[in-house]
């Protein structure tokens, strides 16, 4: 017999919207496991990730864009013009520091508890215009494009690593494209909803 999943709560409690998740993906406190015992070996390479990340929206006009935009809605809080970003200003370093940030927190989390999910929504969120500016609003192929190139730097230092155990590796890039797909859907939730 089929489980039941409630569509409105789905849509309106976080909690049991990552159980339905995590039940369809198999994601289990293994994988969370999983991604803790690789953080020793990611967490050195995260200034490295994020830079090849930022590089890469630097490289398109249409994501470099946003990220411009992005720093309007910095005014009051740095004092340097719009007209002087660029990929080493302190606005850069400040959303290099928070996409870091983010990555640790993935790989360290050991319970993903009610406060972690919050965080994860709310990395959708602050892309989002539900914050109050619509110059936020960074259209989702591009949340999508980043997601997915962080995921193959990720994937990429795991399988290139010869320290770890071909089990270890496979149990990492599982957890690791498991997580991207529910951080995914997040992402996408917040969308959804911002209308």
């Amino acid at each position: 017999m089929a489980e039941h999943i409630d569509k409105n709560r789905l849509n309106t409690n976080l909690r049991y919207r990552f159980e339905y998740l995590s039940k369809f993906l198999n994601f289990t406190k293994e994988d969370i496991i999983s991604l803790n015992q690789i953080s020793t070996i990611i967490k050195p390479l995260i200034p490295v990730i994020v830079d090849n990340g930022y590089r890469k929206l630097f490289s398109f006009d249409i994501t470099k864009e946003y990220l411009v935009l992005r720093h309007s809605c910095f005014d009051n809080f740095f004092s340097t013009d719009r007209c002087n970003l660029n990929f080493n200003s302190e606005e850069m370093e400040y959303q290099k520091n928070m996409l870091s940030k983010y990555i640790e927190n993935i790989l360290t989390e050991h319970e993903w508890n009610d406060r972690f999910l919050q965080y994860l929504s709310h990395v959708g969120k602050i892309h989002t215009d539900q914050f109050g500016s619509s110059l936020i609003q960074v259209d989702y192929i591009h949340i999508n494009n980043l997601c997915g190139y962080l995921e193959q730097n990720l994937i990429d230092i795991i399988l290139k690593n010869e320290n770890l155990e071909n089990q270890t590796k496979n149990s990492a890039i599982m957890a690791i494209n498991k997580f991207f797909w529910i951080q995914n859907d997040f992402f996408r939730m917040n969308y959804a909803y911002d209308s």
